[in-house]
């Protein structure tokens, strides 16, 4: 049985232009001279998925964490528009509230649970934001308001 071939270099600049975002796969295969049954080769290559799936994993978890940096901030700015002098604006951001998706806690780590697998829903990445009855009482007052006035 041969040894695993280690990809060359092409194969690793594809690889950094394809996770990349700038240009689109003909383009990438155009500026890198490549073929395409060549390229479908690769696609078939172990290798060269793997490395390819690390890092699209890899990019995964940095918009995860992102998204987590920046939640409580995303929020507060729709507790904010609850008090908007636009009825419908208002409205939206109630709703939007009221959708927000839950986090289940995770064994005492006050994370979200992360499945089996390492893979895990947008659900399980946003922090909980626990609201207070004050805005709790605004957000079904801006609803009632709107039912009331349709």
């Amino acid at each position: 049985m041969s040894e695993k071939q280690k990809l060359n270099r092409k194969q690793l600049a594809v690889i950094d232009e394809l996770v990349g975002g700038e240009l689109d796969e003909q383009q990438i295969l155009n500026k890198y001279n490549l073929s395409r049954s060549i390229y479908n080769k690769w696609q078939s290559n172990e290798q060269f998925l793997a490395e390819l799936d690390r890092r699209i994993d890899w990019l995964g978890r940095q918009s995860a964490a992102l998204i987590a940096r920046y939640a409580s901030v995303a929020a507060a700015k729709l507790i904010g528009l609850t008090e908007s002098d636009n009825a419908e604006t208002a409205r939206k951001a109630c709703l939007d509230i009221l959708n927000l998706p839950k986090t289940t806690a995770g064994k005492g780590d006050g994370r979200g649970t992360i499945d089996e697998g390492r893979e895990s829903s947008i659900e399980n990445q946003v922090p909980n934001t626990a609201i207070s009855p004050e805005t709790a009482s605004r957000l079904l007052a801006v609803l009632a308001e709107d039912e009331n006035n349709n």
